[in-house]
């Protein structure tokens, strides 16, 4: 039996939606997993191509291939056991690693999706979309990537209790993200926030944050002004320098540009940028919104 399941790139935060808000993103990583008749070579059971295929591992070590095991453990023991020495992995990466894109989220969400898909065939269980945002949630310690690359489109997401809500999207079809060439590591970023906040910038972040919706829903108009962020881009500025002076260069002319999730990668809520506004070092693309979600499928 192989199982294919296709998971797309998230941009968390947007600007003022800090560790809440979430985009999915048409860029998209593919897996497929086979369980074969009898045990695979433990060391040899993952293939990558694509992006990180020089320096990921190739063995159970592999995150996907990590997250497919305790998920079969925990959810689906009567039948871990048979399964998970019999398993191959394939992997077709497109998400950037370490630039903002949500790739670990992204792979987090495969192993869940492909470990439920395969105790749904072992077992007739399934696991609810409700579910796998928990246990994404458990492993990535908030839910803003984790829950549109299961959803889909904009969401908004609590941690206590991890819960998710769909955005609709109206007035946004095509965004643009900038891609460096460099990387940020996410714990690095997130070390640099401080405990507390000024009580004016809480305020302000949360008025943007509820106006970003209403920009994404219903007026395109508003967007600028509520992607403005207080609460964790400048106080970053010093790991991604590079990024924020994109992000200063494309706001004054106007355009409703964030950093994606931790950064260096930029968001661009617009279709089009100005080839005069591309830092050096950076690549733009653009990009639909995706709006199912993960997807997957069996191949018997």
């Amino acid at each position: 039996m192989r199982v294919r399941l296709e998971v797309p790139a998230t941009s968390a935060n947007l600007g003022p939606g800090y560790d809440s808000y979430g985009l999915a993103l048409d860029i998209i990583d593919t897996l497929s997993l086979t369980v074969h008749d009898a045990a695979v070579d433990p060391h040899r059971c993952v293939e990558v191509t694509g992006e990180g295929a020089e320096v990921l591992p190739r063995d159970g070590s592999h995150l996907i291939m990590r997250i497919i095991g305790e998920v079969l453990d925990s959810e689906f023991p009567a039948v871990a056991a048979d399964l998970k020495p019999r398993l191959s992995l394939e992997c077709d990466n497109r998400i950037p690693h370490s630039r903002g894109l949500g790739s670990s989220a992204a792979a987090v969400v495969a192993g869940i999706g492909l470990a439920a898909e395969l105790g749904a065939w072992s077992t007739g269980v399934e696991l609810s979309r409700d579910r796998i945002l928990e246990i994404a949630t458990a492993v990535e310690g908030h839910p803003d990537n984790a829950a549109p690359a299961i959803f889909g489109g904009l969401t908004v997401s609590l941690s206590e209790p991890v819960k998710s809500w769909q955005v609709p999207v109206r007035t946004v079809e095509t965004v643009t993200v900038l891609v460096p060439s460099f990387r940020l590591d996410t714990e690095v970023a997130r070390g640099l926030i401080p405990a507390g906040i000024d009580h004016a910038i809480a305020a302000d972040n949360s008025a943007r944050a509820g106006l970003l919706v209403h920009g994404m829903s219903n007026d395109s108009q508003v967007l600028y002004e509520a992607t403005r962020d207080q609460l964790h881009q400048e106080f970053r500025r010093g790991a991604y320098p590079e990024s924020m002076a994109l992000v200063d260069a494309l706001r004054a002319e106007g355009l409703p540009a964030v950093v994606s999730g931790a950064g260096p990668t930029v968001l661009v809520l617009a279709e089009a940028v100005p080839d005069a506004l591309v830092a050096e070092g950076f690549v733009a693309q653009r990009t639909a919104i995706d709006l199912g979600g993960y997807r997957v499928r069996r191949e018997i």
